[in-house]
């Protein structure tokens, strides 16, 4: 292989690492290393050996195991059968135009540009660099091109797990605590010359609520449930105590679904299970159910009632406003995400939710991704 060739492939490798990395792998410098080395022991024009070896040595665990086939197509791009430069397809422009670039030239020539930099090509594809990232956080659940789902889905999972493990960790740092944490200590004594002078301790947190999730999934709240169910996954996966419900007219129990490593499993076990999809919405009837049945067990002073809705109530406002009365008795906060919230001009004045809005403790919008970050200071 000739130099340029070689040094472009370099290239490409490096930025698949840093690809690789934005969408949730776990892997440092040293990865990166082991695979420009892999690649100069292979037949890089052999598109399956190539792949192999990169999935050998980028992928530390099953999850990124099970993900790295579909991002490598991604990145490499799918229309020859070796690997190709991502300057075509990771860049965002239309396959059209990564195809007439690559005529007559090797698929190493182009060295990918720098994500920050791309922009977006004439169809309005998605880019996918930082600033691409910081734009799909504000983007409405309601307005999301159909090119950008899959990556927001993506996007969204990574964010809102990181979120729950920063939320699930057992110690905080502290001014003062019953434990020294010695690895901050050891980094402070560095501007000392290694004496420990100032000590970080750690302190235990307190006991976590326990957080009871109710997700409206009629009609009116199409656009923005299933993104409100990865929300709730995510919580799921990471505090030992999460019971998760469904309701339009009635109320279904999701907990047990969601208790699965993989999302992709949980949907598709979810979509097979009645719960009213798309259709009405009885909020206090289901909140009547919901306390007939579980209430007893599950609401207490070390709850946080979680309502994610419009608040578009086709049954009998009186009937909420007693529900919501018993429940804000019963649990320590009362929380009613409401994705209308993000909306300019939005008020509260429907009969539902002029009915709830006295016994609720924090009214939050819930219609973009960084509006459900917004949450972790309130959890």
């Amino acid at each position: 292989m000739r130099k340029e060739h070689t040094e472009h492939l370099a290239s490409s490798i490096v930025e698949f690492c840093r690809f690789l990395r934005d969408h949730g792998f776990s892997g440092d410098l040293r990865q990166t290393i082991t695979a420009l080395e892999s690649a100069r022991t292979i037949d890089v024009g052999d598109g399956q050996c190539f792949a192999c070896a990169m999935q050998a040595t980028l992928c530390r665990n099953r999850e990124e195991w099970e993900r790295f086939p579909q991002l490598f197509r991604r990145f490499w791009g799918e229309s020859h059968p070796r690997p190709q430069s991502a300057a075509g397809e990771y860049k965002g422009r239309s396959k059209n135009e990564a195809k007439d670039q690559s005529r007559g030239s090797s698929v190493f020539l182009d060295r990918p540009g720098k994500k920050s930099e791309a922009a977006p090509d004439e169809s309005g594809k998605a880019v996918y660099g930082a600033s691409a990232q910081q734009r799909l956080k504000k983007v409405d659940f309601s307005e999301v091109p159909f090119d950008d789902q899959a990556e927001l889905e993506d996007l969204s999972l990574r964010m809102l797990r990181r979120m729950s493990l920063r939320l699930s960790r057992r110690f905080k740092t502290s001014g003062r605590g019953d434990r020294v944490d010695l690895r901050r200590s050891i980094r402070r004594s560095i501007a000392t010359g290694g004496e420990p002078i100032r000590l970080a301790f750690k302190a235990r947190k307190p006991e976590k609520y326990k957080l009871v999730i109710l997700l409206d999934v009629s009609g009116s709240m199409n656009f923005y449930s299933l993104f409100l169910v990865r929300f709730a996954y995510a919580l799921q996966t990471c505090f030992d105590r999460v019971d998760t419900f469904l309701f339009s007219t009635s109320v279904v129990k999701i907990s047990d679904l969601l208790r699965t490593r993989s999302l992709p499993d949980a949907l598709r076990r979810l979509s097979q299970r009645a719960a009213g999809w798309s259709g009405g919405t009885k909020i206090g009837e289901s909140l009547r159910q919901f306390s007939r049945l579980h209430g007893s067990k599950l609401l207490s002073r070390d709850s946080v009632f979680i309502l994610l809705s419009d608040g578009w109530e086709t049954g009998d406002p009186q009937l909420l406003a007693d529900q919501m009365r018993d429940a804000s008795r019963r649990v320590h906060k009362i929380l009613w995400l409401n994705p209308l919230l993000g909306l300019k001009d939005y008020q509260p004045l429907t009969r539902g939710m002029a009915a709830a809005l006295p016994y609720i403790d924090v009214f939050a919008p819930a219609h973009n991704l960084e509006s459900l970050l917004a949450l972790e200071k309130i959890l």
